[in-house]
């Protein structure tokens, strides 16, 4: 297929790619998304979109099948495609192929970069409530998490941020700091000011800051995205991107660690065989999400954007005693139950009662207790559905606006 037709294919998906796909269509898919619960209930809980492929992405992907491309991923092309969509999105020329790894998915690019500047028993500074995972992995890594929760207003608190920098350098310690950007589940931009102000505390006390930025190519209307190798004093600071969030493709595992210029030696120390876990076939699907299917995901922002606002309505509307702040960035709601009625277990309570799978506040880490994470990514009808089956669970709902 040309160029030419690729761009065909991306004018005709990028026309509303949420609101393509019925619920029956998506029920025949056996991903985790679909599988973990029975069949009556909605799953808006983890990370996965509900939207076709872009042309492109699937033509890369069928052509390389048809030809038998399925080895080990190489090269610089990954890299190359990062770079350019960073300059034309961002303003961005931080992509420098020299300074990047590709890596088997953001977690694991994460966990290596932490091997290269903590040791066992030191400490990974977390902004909670955030992703289970960032508990999990460094748990399981033998390092300790140190909490710096955010504050009320869903955004870094410098307070709470040095003092945990003081706690997890203490007797001389190594420590890094995770620093999840945008932020997942709150759905929080950290702005330019709050970036360079993180990179000042983190070299006054000379913590390493390794900034997952999976979600940042989606930020919503209204908000600047800013990277944050981009700001000053992050030479020595590592971020890990992807694909696989804005163009669905979480089960074509591959992205790309990118270290500041300082850092630039230990990422080359990475072990070689790190590089022997990315797909192949990720390397080429993301590659081409990223040449090619900006219109595409422009479509999905808009479709976000549109849900945003739909979901703030319908929480006022049917879902009394809930508090919603709408997110200015990924495709996650993160609403707070406290005063909704729901006992100390909400998600356990719209699921039983009302047929909706949520993610558990609880899980998040410190300030999670007593939310949910709801998944906006999905067409207007699924989610007025959603909020009809929770408000079953709080008392009646008189149906769609």
């Amino acid at each position: 297929m040309s160029y030419d037709e690729h761009q065909e294919h991306e004018e005709h998906d990028e026309r509303a790619p949420l609101r393509r796909l019925s619920l029956a269509e998506l029920r025949r898919r056996t991903s985790a998304k679909w599988r973990q619960y029975p069949p009556d209930v909605l799953p808006l809980w983890v990370a996965e979109m509900d939207v076709p492929l872009p042309g492109p992405v699937v033509q890369a992907v069928t052509e390389a099948v048809a030809r038998g491309d399925t080895g080990y991923a190489t090269g610089e092309g990954y890299a190359a495609a990062l770079d350019g969509f960073a300059r034309r999105r961002w303003g961005w020329d931080g992509v420098v192929a020299e300074r990047t790894a590709v890596v088997p998915d953001v977690m694991l690019g994460i966990v290596e970069v932490l091997k290269l500047v903590t040791g066992p028993g030191d400490a990974v500074v977390v902004n909670s409530p955030v992703y289970p995972p960032f508990y999990a992995f460094v748990e399981h890594l033998d390092r300790r998490v140190v909490e710096a929760p955010l504050g009320d207003d869903h955004r870094i608190d410098p307070v709470a941020l040095e003092a945990a920098f003081r706690r997890a350098v203490a007797r001389g310690r190594r420590a890094a700091h995770l620093l999840c950007s945008p932020h997942n589940p709150t759905g929080t931009v950290h702005t330019r000011q709050e970036l360079t102000e993180v990179a000042a505390l983190a070299n006054t006390y000379g913590v390493r800051v390794v900034a997952d930025e999976i979600h940042a190519p989606l930020v919503l209307p209204g908000t600047e995205y800013v990277p944050f190798l981009s700001v000053p004093g992050t030479e020595r600071a590592f971020a890990l991107l992807s694909a696989s969030k804005a163009w669905h493709l979480a089960g074509l595992k591959a992205a790309l660690a990118v270290a500041g210029p300082g850092a630039a030696e230990e990422l080359r120390r990475m072990p070689p065989e790190v590089s022997h876990g990315p797909s192949h076939l990720g390397v080429i699907a993301h590659t081409a999400a990223l040449r090619h299917c900006d219109g595409w995901l422009d479509g999905v922002l808009a479709g976000l954007d549109e849900n945003r606002r739909l979901l703030a309505d319908l929480v006022r509307r049917h879902l009394p005693g809930v508090r919603y702040r709408p997110p200015q960035g990924t495709y996650l709601a993160w609403l707070d139950c406290r005063a909704a009625g729901l006992a100390a277990d909400p998600a356990a309570a719209f699921l039983e009662r009302g047929r909706v799978a949520l993610t558990d506040g609880a899980a998040f880490g410190t300030g999670g207790a007593g939310h949910v994470r709801l998944n906006l990514a999905t067409s207007p009808e699924v989610l007025d559905e959603a909020v009809r089956r929770m408000a079953a669970a709080l008392g009646p709902y008189p149906g769609p606006v």
